[in-house]
């Protein structure tokens, strides 16, 4: 029987790449670099299923006016607001993506940037780095302390209450939380957390802003300059979720003038593009999308794709499935 042609459009832990091999008809995209609209447009006539990444952008455009022999894009990632899902539903074309296996990792993430933002460790490991340090005295570096603050999450989801769990038990946070429906009470009595009607109602009463909600056309500029404006003065804004979710341009207004105590972003508007407003910002602590990045996690999000793959072609229902 013939296998299934597959395209990766990056490259996989080779584990993963090894088992893809075994299972399928295997290209790998050894380049490594993101594939262009048109390329992608042209592997959707050659290839059975596309296994695409944030970095591949697949709008409207791409299915318009074709008839694919791509019957399936398993996206490596939780998020798949990059793929019109919609279009490539019109097509006939099903979209799953790896839920579950990245939520521990990227609230590790999160935590990270908040303590480093709180703490002003960027700041202080390029000072010791340009020879700048004069030694410990007291008004040096003085920053906020994270243990008992009030941590605000907006969305709360796996990786939302995986954030909760590090801030709740681990520095005695209090929670609050904004998602867009009603959470389980035993959810919010796990961590002790209030869920507020509003994201207008949760952002003045916080010392600490961490975004886990999904990106898209829904939550684009969420966080917009209204908004950051809502913020206390010292507050702190943290979002591993997607780029699009911040107004960039906002937000580096609000660090530029003071307007909030500072930001930690993990994701962007235009990976890998960085606004220079941003890069100046001392106040800010910026990580190249990382939140996935451990082995066990890229691993098993890879894995994750296998299964949703595996199940798809032989004729059952891939539990990932998004569309």
């Amino acid at each position: 029987m013939t296998k299934p042609k597959v395209l990766v459009t990056r490259r996989w832990p080779r584990a993963v790449e090894r088992r893809m091999e075994e299972a399928f008809d295997l290209d790998l995209n050894a380049s490594d670099r993101p594939l262009t609209e048109a390329e992608l447009r042209d592997a959707m006539g050659r290839y059975d299923a596309i296994l695409p990444t944030v970095t591949d952008r697949l709008p409207a455009t791409i299915f318009a006016g074709s008839s694919p022999r791509t019957r399936i894009l398993a996206n490596y990632g939780v998020g798949f607001a990059h793929i019109d899902t919609e279009a490539a539903k019109s097509c006939g074309i099903a979209v799953t993506n790896t839920p579950d296996v990245l939520s521990e990792c990227t609230a590790d993430i999160a935590m990270t940037l908040l303590l480093m933002v709180a703490r002003r460790a960027s700041e202080g490991e390029r000072e010791l780095r340009e020879g700048r340090w004069t030694g410990w005295r007291p008004t040096h570096l003085i920053g906020t302390k994270v243990s008992g603050a009030t941590l605000g999450i907006i969305g709360f989801g796996r990786i939302g209450q995986a954030m909760a769990q590090r801030a709740h038990f681990g520095f005695g946070m209090r929670i609050l939380v904004q998602n867009r429906s009603p959470v389980p009470a035993e959810v919010l009595a796990r961590f002790n957390a209030t869920q507020v009607p509003t994201v207008e109602d949760l952002l003045p009463e916080c010392d600490f802003v961490s975004l886990h909600c999904p990106g898209g056309k829904t939550n684009r500029h969420l966080m917009n300059s209204r908004r950051l404006d809502l913020m206390r003065p010292g507050a702190f804004l943290i979002n591993t979720a997607r780029g699009e979710v911040v107004d960039e341009h906002a937000l580096a207004q609000a660090l530029w003038f003071g307007t909030i105590g500072g930001a930690g972003l993990d994701v962007f508007e235009r990976e890998p593009r960085i606004p220079d407003e941003l890069l100046g910002a001392d106040n800010l602590v910026l990580l190249p999308h990382l939140g996935s990045a451990t082995r066990e996690t890229r691993e098993a999000m890879g894995f994750r794709v296998l299964e949703n793959l595996t199940d798809f072609f032989g004729g059952r229902a891939p539990r990932d499935r998004v569309a």
